[in-house]
């Protein structure tokens, strides 16, 4: 267990709005000097709270227009159904995100495609090859209101571990 105090969570909400900070901005940013902010950020890399570093695309300019929420509903919810679908969702490259599910789905899919011919070959090609799949149901995002990938995280601090 450990306790992070303000100075960490400024640490991580700064590493969170920009990966590529160099050590000597964040440490001015949080009134550090370099190797006391440094080991900061070692520490909690060793705790796991910093799973890893990632550049985020801007997937209009890449040709992925289309952003799809896909609810899913097996045959069975049972823990090889479970784990044949997960395995098999695992491998798909357009598959943004997905989610066990309570309530009328067993899962929940976003997909990221270039075109309504892209779903369509998803859906066809894998979604409904996995067994155990009963029922597929799409919605489409019209417009992206809010996308963040930053955690809220309390402004005094917090004991994780």
């Amino acid at each position: 267990m450990r306790k992070l105090d303000r100075t960490d969570i400024v640490i991580l909400n700064r590493l969170q709005e920009n990966a590529r900070i160099t050590n000597a901005e964040l440490a001015r940013a949080v009134n550090l000097s370099s190797t006391p902010c440094f080991n900061r950020v070692k520490a909690m890399e060793e705790l796991g709270l910093i799973r890893q570093q990632v550049t985020l695309l801007a997937p209009e300019l890449l040709g992925l227009h289309v952003n799809v929420f896909i609810h899913v509903s097996l045959e069975k919810q049972v823990v090889d159904a479970l784990a044949r679908f997960e395995s098999a969702i695992a491998e798909r490259p357009e598959v943004m995100e997905c989610y066990l599910m309570t309530g009328d789905a067993d899962y929940l899919l976003r997909v990221l495609v270039p075109d309504i011919q892209a779903l369509e070959r998803f859906i066809l090609d894998h979604l409904t090859k996995i067994p155990g799949v009963a029922n597929i149901r799409s919605s489409f995002a019209l417009k992206q209101v809010r996308y963040k990938t930053a955690l809220p995280l309390p402004p005094n601090g917090l004991v994780v571990g």
